[in-house]
C-alpha cells in the first residue's frame, strides 16, 4: 500500500513539473496560467471532463495541455474526481 501511494505521489510530481515557468517556458505558456479558467468553471459548478474542456477550450492549444492542467490541479489537491457522479469537483 505504501509503495502504491509513493508511486502516485511521484507520478503526480513528474507530470506537474513538466510545464512550469522557467527561463525557457514563459508564464503564459506554462500550465499555471491555465489554472484560473479551469478553477473558475469548477467553482461555479461540478462539471464532467468533456463539458469542462468545451467550456475552457479557448484557453488551451491542445487537449494534452488541458489534461496536463488537470493533472497538476489534481496533484495540488485543488480538484477531485467524483467517480459516482463522473464529475470534477473544486476543492476549496
Amino acid at each position: 500500500m505504501r509503495a502504491k501511494l509513493s508511486y502516485l505521489f511521484l507520478y503526480r510530481t513528474a507530470r506537474c513539473s513538466m510545464r512550469l515557468p522557467s527561463k525557457i517556458t514563459s508564464y503564459s505558456e506554462s500550465v499555471i496560467s491555465k489554472f484560473p479558467p479551469v478553477l473558475t468553471a469548477l467553482h461555479n459548478a461540478d462539471t464532467g471532463v468533456l463539458a469542462l474542456y468545451e467550456a475552457t477550450m479557448n484557453h488551451f492549444s491542445s487537449i494534452e495541455e488541458f489534461l496536463d492542467t488537470l493533472d497538476c490541479l489534481y496533484a495540488l489537491h485543488k480538484v477531485i474526481y467524483d467517480a459516482d457522479r463522473e464529475v470534477l469537483c473544486y476543492v476549496a
